[in-house]
């Protein structure tokens, strides 16, 4: 499938968005205990805080872990999304992404910790394009 119609594909699928919505991407929501990340700062070589995605978008993440991260800091996340299509992926497979955290809610409370992150590239072309198809397969609804 061309980049195109999975960009298409992704548009039509998402809500409409309203003059004061200021994102480039549309969201999709994801179940949270069905969609496991992992998280490592990037002068860390080991994925050492654990947590959740709630919704996700071709820019950026919201999610909950185990311990907070600091708004600004620069981390790498890896990302398993449910129903992808194991004819397409090995078992396991997740996507491999780096960002920055942007915001992170009630610090003081004790976790998990909600936080988001925008996404500053993708390890690997296909790590991109594996995520792109799965919004473009319909089975992910759009985030208000």
């Amino acid at each position: 499938m061309s980049f195109a119609r999975i960009d298409a594909a992704i548009r039509r699928s998402a809500v409409s968005m309203t003059l004061s919505d200021r994102r480039t991407f549309p969201r999709f929501q994801l179940q949270a205990m069905y969609t496991p990340l992992s998280i490592r700062a990037l002068d860390s070589e080991t994925f050492d805080n654990e947590g959740h995605a709630y919704d996700i978008s071709e820019g950026g993440v919201r999610f909950e872990a185990d311990q907070p991260v600091k708004p600004g800091t620069r981390v790498a996340m890896q990302i398993t999304l449910p129903n992808l299509n194991q004819r397409e992926i090995e078992p396991g497979r997740t996507v491999l992404v780096f960002a920055n955290v942007v915001w992170l809610e009630d610090e003081d409370e004790p976790g998990p910790y909600k936080m988001a992150a925008v996404f500053t590239h993708f390890a690997r072309a296909q790590d991109k394009d594996r995520l792109l198809r799965q919004f473009a397969t319909g089975r992910y609804r759009a985030a208000a």
